[in-house]
């Protein structure tokens, strides 16, 4: 594990760090679709993601979900980050959006590892980086329009997967942008006139990036 935190964090951690945190976490591998953390779960570990991407978001008391982020590689998740800290349950929902990889540090060790410089300046700008992008959610859903906002999120979902065609059904879009499939696919059918994308079965090709 010593091996993996030196190639994805080196640049951020110092030596003696990325050794303590080899010595007490978790190396895990997850499937697309796999949960990592329930609504109202205990929250016993802060995640660093080594490889894929992670969808966080929550739910209202209908089940509706609104995706707040994702993480990506060199990531962790403010949010856990908050509940380990405050010792609360956690207030999102966590799931593979890819195969991914991940390294799990055990909550207690989050203020002992405030000794080094490098973890504090780690665990502000994630805070800061979930801030701006929970910034830019309120926003997509107070000043945007539907199909802004759906087309932003093809295009995230283009770059998380790395692949200009998504495989992804009208449904699975309408439940995590919290709105009807109804709906989804008449403004996916706007977006397709306008030669921004391309609809196939149960597929939709991103032809504008």
């Amino acid at each position: 594990m010593l091996d993996v935190l030196r190639e994805n964090f080196g640049h951020l951690f110092e030596d003696e760090l990325l050794v303590e945190i080899s010595r007490v976490s978790k190396y895990t591998k997850v499937d697309a679709g796999d949960t990592l953390m329930e609504l109202g779960s205990s929250v016993t570990h802060m995640p660093l993601l080594i490889e894929g991407a992670i969808k966080i978001f929550r739910l209202d008391d209908d089940y509706r979900e609104q995706i707040l982020y994702f993480l990506e590689r060199g990531d962790t998740c403010a949010l856990t980050l908050n509940c380990c800290v405050g010792k609360v349950h956690s207030e999102i929902k966590a799931v593979a959006e890819v195969d991914s990889e991940l390294i799990f540090v055990p909550a207690e060790y989050m203020e002992t590892f405030l000794k080094y410089h490098s973890w504090s300046k780690f665990v502000f700008d994630s805070f800061n980086n979930r801030l701006v992008e929970l910034l830019e959610v309120i926003d997509s859903l107070a000043f945007m329009k539907l199909d802004e906002r759906l087309y932003n999120y093809l295009r995230d979902k283009v770059l998380i997967n790395s692949n200009q065609l998504l495989e992804i059904t009208h449904s699975i879009i309408a439940q995590e942008m919290n709105t009807s499939r109804v709906v989804i696919s008449r403004v996916l059918k706007k977006l397709e006139l306008e030669n921004k994308i391309k609809l196939h079965r149960n597929k939709i090709e991103v032809i504008e990036i």
